[in-house]
């Protein structure tokens, strides 16, 4: 109900955006994304690559600032090695794809003519469609016994993550004409690791954070 009533509202807001806007353009844009994770029991961590695409919106109400916006599919994850009490050695291997709203402020620039600077930051809301996460794990109950690789939907309903994330983000980039660079990080609020029941006194703290590098075009 709350994510509901929470995504009626995020509609009303851009239907008023759109009423009260001066001008509207729209872009599609996609690129590189470089992902981690940040949190508890982290250890080893490597940067997991990635990519984006989609569709935005670029709203301005004054002068040089816009409300940017849009629907992109973005794929995160992480690289990483974990202590969990009674199992040791845990090696994951994230993919995490979402479907992600940002709500960015932008600040625009003319640095010559055709050519603009803009700042932009703002939060964004992002939903978990899909992935796989690869775990090798070694029982140390039983030292002789080894799982191996074991492999489960990333956002599996009993052991995957959450699939629900907020966070903000900002960034900078370049118009030229029809053409745009972006570069920005995207820093996530929401832990969406789950508590293991088996394991009362295991309790993980997950987080993404992921850098992008966008090529866009606007119509």
């Amino acid at each position: 109900m709350k994510k509901l009533k929470l995504s009626l509202i995020i509609a009303m807001l851009g239907m008023v955006s759109l009423v009260s806007a001066q001008s509207a353009s729209v872009n599609v844009k996609g690129g590189l994304n470089m992902s981690n994770f940040y949190g508890s029991n982290l250890n080893d961590k490597n940067v997991k690559p990635g990519f984006h695409a989609g569709v935005g919106l670029d709203l301005e109400f004054v002068t040089n600032i816009s409300l940017q916006t849009g629907l992109y599919f973005t794929s995160k994850g992480a690289e990483y090695t974990a202590s969990i009490p009674i199992i040791q050695d845990v090696e994951y291997n994230v993919t995490a794809n979402y479907i992600q709203l940002p709500i960015h402020v932008a600040y625009k620039m003319e640095v010559k003519p055709g050519t603009k600077l803009f700042f932009h930051a703002g939060p964004y809301l992002a939903y978990g469609v899909g992935g796989k996460r690869t775990i090798n794990s070694k029982y140390t109950a039983d030292l002789d016994k080894f799982f191996g690789e074991q492999e489960i939907n990333t956002f599996d309903k009993k052991f995957g993550y959450k699939p629900f994330d907020y966070g903000v983000g900002l960034g900078v980039g370049v118009e030229f004409g029809v053409l745009l660079i972006d570069l920005g990080w995207d820093m996530g609020l929401k832990n969406i690791a789950r508590n293991i029941k088996e394991i009362e006194v295991y309790k993980p703290s997950k987080k993404n954070q992921s850098a992008y590098l966008s090529i866009g075009y606007k119509f």
